[in-house]
């Protein structure tokens, strides 16, 4: 992953999707019986030493198997940035924490926050308070005209002069390594994944790189373009992580 998460993140070393994202998934996929905690263990972790939860209610350390029966509540996604507290119903302790690593996984009145130790991956539980609900199908339906629309805007701004990586991710949806869901998961919610992850990866590599002879004016719509992307593909994984509402 690239520069979007807070100083203090932990990205995964094998998913352009948050790791955040990952265990949001599992957790739901193992509470509706599908796959068992191992499952979710294993694909959270990926290639990772060791992953650790510290400061859950009744345990102070725990392992990743232990978290579907440590955890209560629907499970839901956080993934904020300063101004766009997407997913986050305080208090100011959690929402510091989560804009710092700039993403959270929900579950009832506890919050979980990656952060890196040494080489472990620590989860260190918040207290949560409810969130705003975002709605699966429409912050998808969002994500698709916004990506539309800012491909569009891209164009017009000779994306390819100054990031050429971008136009071959947009013309790969297709051919991206797989993203380390449950096999479980409702296709429309893995599709929206999938295109967020693509659009989360474009507004990496563009903003990584702001050469190229342009004028002041042609940076501001650059970023308000790049800025409109991040946050649609944000609340569609918000959304599409959000435990299922519409079953």
């Amino acid at each position: 992953m690239g520069t979007r998460r807070g100083a203090g993140s932990y990205d995964s070393p094998v998913s352009s999707l948050p790791v955040s994202a990952v265990l949001a998934t599992w957790l739901d996929a193992v509470r509706a019986g599908h796959v068992g905690p191992d499952d979710l263990a294993d694909a959270v972790r990926g290639e990772d030493p060791r992953h650790l939860v510290v400061g859950l209610p009744d345990r102070e350390v725990a392992e990743l198997v232990e978290l579907p029966g440590a955890l209560r509540g629907p499970v839901s996604l956080a993934l904020p940035v300063p101004g766009d507290l997407t997913g986050l119903g305080g208090p100011p302790a959690l929402n510091h924490a989560a804009l710092e690593s700039g993403q959270a996984v929900l579950a009832g009145s506890v919050a979980l926050v990656p952060e890196l130790d040494a080489r472990s991956v620590v989860w260190r539980a918040h207290r949560a308070a409810p969130a705003p609900y975002v709605d699966e199908r429409e912050s998808a339906s969002e994500l698709r005209l916004a990506l539309a629309t800012v491909t569009q805007r891209l164009v017009d701004l000779d994306v390819a002069s100054w990031s050429p990586e971008v136009p071959d991710l947009l013309m790969n949806l297709r051919h991206r390594p797989p993203l380390p869901l449950p096999p479980v998961l409702d296709p429309r919610r893995r599709e929206t994944l999938e295109r967020a992850a693509l659009c989360l990866d474009v507004v990496d590599a563009a903003r990584a790189d702001e050469g190229g002879a342009l004028s002041t004016h042609e940076v501001a719509r650059r970023r308000e373009a790049l800025a409109d992307l991040d946050r649609a593909a944000r609340r569609a994984v918000v959304g599409a992580c959000t435990g299922r509402h519409d079953r």
